[in-house]
């Protein structure tokens, strides 16, 4: 009797939260971003950000940078042999401090009719103002921008 009673009093205890001997017992959750693809608020600039709408917001920012860099662009005279009529693809990274940085330039043609385009996008991108950034689930994030740029000389 007393056996059974030791083994019912052994089970009783280990059963128990308050005598759980395991180590993990304060770990912490880390918060991970899994799904890097979309994002609950895209960068905006200060202009943008007193739209609440998702897609309005999208939308002014995306005419806002295609503006001002065409802004910048027409400020500039190229002259060119042949007549060009093409898109360019500039790739921008907005940063967590809001920053745009220039990633590249995808051409094909333009890169041995215009060598000084390349410059000159990259010098309008710098003067560009600092922007919010993307946040995902509270977390302002990186992003990558991809800005179609119509040439046509």
């Amino acid at each position: 009797m007393r056996v059974f009673s030791f083994l019912i009093l052994m089970i009783f205890c280990t059963s128990c939260d308050k005598f759980s001997f395991s180590k993990n017992k304060n770990v912490q959750v880390i918060d991970t971003i899994v799904d890097f693809t979309s994002v609950d608020t895209f960068p905006s600039f200060k202009d943008c950000d007193s739209f609440i709408d998702k897609i309005k917001k999208q939308d002014c920012f995306r005419n806002t940078i295609h503006q001002k860099i065409g802004e910048e662009l027409q400020k500039h005279t190229f002259s060119i042999k042949d007549s060009i009529d093409t898109t360019v693809l500039v790739d921008l990274i907005i940063n967590v401090k809001g920053e745009i940085v220039f990633d590249g330039l995808q051409s094909s043609q333009v890169n041995a009719e215009l060598p000084e385009l390349e410059n000159v996008i990259r010098s309008s991108i710098d003067s560009l103002p600092t922007v919010l950034p993307a946040v995902k689930r509270g977390i302002p994030v990186t992003t990558k921008y991809q800005l179609p740029i119509r040439i046509k000389l």
